[in-house]
């Protein structure tokens, strides 16, 4: 149980942990992206407006002095172009390999050409003489550098967030660790003090038992209002004992091995329980069936399964009114023994279905002394079921009927036939 609450925290704690620092890593891309792209436009912007400025306008024509860094353009994979005022390409320096398309739109634009991308900057040429608009000329980048950084950022975050998980984890381990010490120390008290109460209480309470079966054998020198006392008193005890050997079991079932080697064979477990409710179903005018497979074994210890299909068995009885049915199928899947116990009873309010399993939980308080049961029967079922690497599940539907699924483990099969 305490191995599952580490893992939940641990998880949880994992999970809070990969949103704070994806969250952080999601920012910081942002901001870099954004900081870096502004940086690169600004660059074409001012590579745009030198080509403008070495740009003059003579005698109706335009001429492009030479004088720019051509081996800088190559360098940072950079490309100008000019354009008459009809978008008709001029004159073009720098990267060849970009082959952007010669149409001509003013202001920013990225471009695809085949697997690249390119980003230019389109900037009108006006002559510095008569104020007189002559062209356009645009600077353009590949943008290959500005992915290959972002990619090398991605990889670093990435691998940031991996190696702060994996060293997190490490602690974390530790610090569930030292969380839930002081729980499961406390746990371990009480459940000691459970079984020590319960072992202790068995002594006075067969005592009781015995002197008020004495009683009740010898009534001859009673009042009848003394037999009916002594009576309560034998019901009161039965119930007590019940309690006692409930509670001892839920506080010492952590320490029963888990590798049990006994061969179990569910099939005989079932009939004969089968046989056992028989006349008290009839009293009830229960119809009581099962469908079973002849050969159902798993490994697992005798006692305790048939004290699980007990309790389950009683459950249904007791809560399925006259002329109704409760009904055991048992089927084997790959690795599972499958076990229905369904009935035709009054049914748990589907707020309920979540706590059946909790200890002394039940749906009719008011019922609970008079039936003799101690809400501990779903409990020690699903303890049961868990200590043979199994579960129950339950499904219900008020006023038609509920249905426990048993799921049990068969262990190593070659063992058990």
């Amino acid at each position: 149980m305490f191995e599952k609450i580490r893992r939940r925290l641990l998880l949880s704690y994992l999970i809070v942990l990969s949103l704070i620092l994806g969250g952080f890593a999601i920012a910081v891309r942002i901001v870099f992206t954004h900081t870096l792209y502004k940086q690169q436009t600004q660059k074409l912007y001012v590579l745009a407006q030198v080509g403008a400025a070495n740009t003059e306008f003579n005698n109706g024509k335009i001429r492009i002095e030479n004088d720019l860094p051509q081996d800088k353009l190559f360098k940072d994979h950079q490309e100008l172009n000019w354009f008459d005022t009809k978008g008709n390409l001029i004159e073009k320096q720098g990267q060849d390999i970009l082959s952007l398309p010669t149409h001509v739109k003013e202001g920013e634009q990225i471009s695809t050409v085949g697997k690249n991308r390119i980003q230019s900057v389109t900037l009108p040429i006006i002559s510095s003489d008569d104020k007189q608009f002559i062209g356009y000329v645009r600077a353009s980048q590949s943008l290959e550098e500005f992915d290959e950084t972002l990619n090398k950022l991605d990889l670093g975050l990435g691998g940031g967030i991996v190696v702060a998980l994996i060293i997190s984890s490490a602690g974390g381990v530790w610090l569930t660790r030292q969380v839930m010490q002081p729980i499961e120390e406390s746990f371990e008290r009480l459940k000691q003090f459970t079984a020590d109460a319960s072992h202790e209480l068995r002594s006075p309470l067969m005592a009781i038992k015995s002197n008020a079966g004495v009683a009740l054998k010898y009534p001859e020198g009673m009042r009848e209002i003394d037999t009916e006392k002594f009576q309560a008193i034998s019901s009161a005890t039965n119930q007590m004992t019940r309690l006692t050997e409930d509670l001892l079991f839920l506080a010492r079932y952590d320490n029963i091995p888990n590798h049990i080697k006994e061969t179990v064979n569910l099939s005989s477990i079932l009939n004969n329980l089968m046989q056992l409710y028989q006349p008290q179903a009839k009293a009830k005018r229960i119809n009581l069936k099962s469908q079973l497979n002849e050969k159902l074994y798993l490994l697992g210890d005798t006692n305790q399964i048939t004290r699980l299909f007990t309790n389950l068995i009683q459950n249904a009885i007791h809560y399925t009114p006259s002329k109704g049915t409760v009904e055991i199928i048992a089927n084997r899947s790959a690795s599972h023994l499958v076990v229905n116990v369904q009935d035709t009873g009054v049914g748990i309010a589907p707020g309920d279905l979540e706590k059946i399993f909790e200890r002394f939980w039940r749906a009719d308080k008011s019922r609970s002394y008079n039936s003799g049961g101690s809400g501990l029967g779903l409990a020690i079922a699903q303890a049961i079921a868990e200590n043979h690497g199994g579960l129950i599940t339950a499904t219900s539907q008020l006023g038609i009927g509920s249905c426990f699924t048993v799921r049990l483990s068969v262990g190593s099969l070659n063992e058990c036939l």
